[in-house]
């Protein structure tokens, strides 16, 4: 389990996490969620005692990162997919890991293996693709075959096959019990492997939750797409402000039901090509927390 107390960090005038107090359970897969700026890698920082804290507290099972006497076999932790030197190759990088932590050589290949990285082993880290580099932190990451896993952004780089290992990988360690942290910018890999989100906003708290709770204030969408042109253009004037457009057939409708969509553009005479209803999104509920929350927004010109 990781318990964060009252975590704040103060650079001079600058507050990067300010107060955060949240949760993250064993045996579950949890997302630390936020805009660019939100204090996501800096509290991940202070986590593994890579930075520390102006006040409050980061534990892992009970205990600050500083005080456990085995690290790597508590902790295992890929923040930085360049993090290996590289002037040496995967595994001769992930052999001084070994050595230095007292991990029999065997483990090496073990999780070489397992990462896929068989091929480029041998090779300097340094020439490694994003990809590549990613599968051999993760492998450096659970050498020590550890009880808590904090990975940040995982899937940068990876291809569609990476990242259907990183989704296995996550929930296996989940479903053995293991404490996992993950920090995502993609929220439709976060909707698939999380079970549990903690978002910041400008450093600050604002949702500790199960995906479930924090899915169920929003309302389940309805789109709606029309046969033909002329089919549009009573579909638009009979849903009125509850329909917005969104492509050259589709309106997506706020306010009223699938059925109730139906019954209007029966009554308008409009032919439909598709009318559904999606669950409510992760997607949508994040940004409706975060919209006021971003340091740094893009401005349309």
């Amino acid at each position: 389990m990781i318990e964060l107390h009252e975590l704040t960090k103060r650079y001079g005038d600058r507050t990067a996490v300010d107060g955060v107090t949240a949760t993250i359970p064993a045996g579950q897969v949890t997302a630390l969620l936020g805009p660019n700026g939100a204090g996501k890698s800096t509290a991940l920082r202070m986590l593994l005692g890579l930075d520390r804290p102006t006040s409050g507290t980061a534990l892992i099972d009970g205990r600050r990162y500083a005080d456990l006497r085995d690290p790597l076999r508590l902790v295992g932790a890929h923040l930085d997919a360049r993090a290996f030197h590289p002037r040496r190759t995967g595994r001769a990088g992930l052999r001084a890991l070994a050595r230095y932590n007292g991990f029999p050589r065997a483990r090496v290949e073990a999780a070489i293996d397992a990462a896929g990285i068989g091929a480029v082993a041998g090779k300097r880290a340094g020439t490694y693709s994003l990809g590549m580099s990613q599968r051999l932190g993760i492998a450096g990451a659970v050498l020590g075959d550890p009880a808590t896993i904090v990975l940040d952004e995982p899937v940068n780089g990876l291809d569609a096959d990476g990242v259907r290992w990183v989704r296995s990988l996550v929930r296996r360690w989940a479903g053995e019990g293991r404490t996992v942290l993950i920090s995502s910018h993609l929220m439709s890999e976060v909707a698939l492997i999380a079970d549990r989100v903690v978002v910041l906003g400008r450093g600050r708290l604002l949702a500790d939750a199960t995906v479930a709770d924090f899915t169920a204030g929003q309302r389940a969408a309805v789109e709606v797409a029309a046969a033909d042109d002329e089919s549009f253009r009573l579909l638009a004037a009979a849903l009125g402000e509850h329909g917005e457009r969104v492509g050259a057939d589709r309106l997506r409708v706020h306010g009223l039901a699938a059925a109730a969509v139906g019954h209007r553009a029966q009554q308008a005479g409009a032919v439909l090509r598709e009318l559904r209803t999606d669950a409510p999104s992760l997607e949508d509920a994040y940004v409706r927390l975060v919209e006021d929350e971003a340091e740094y927004v893009a401005v349309a010109s």
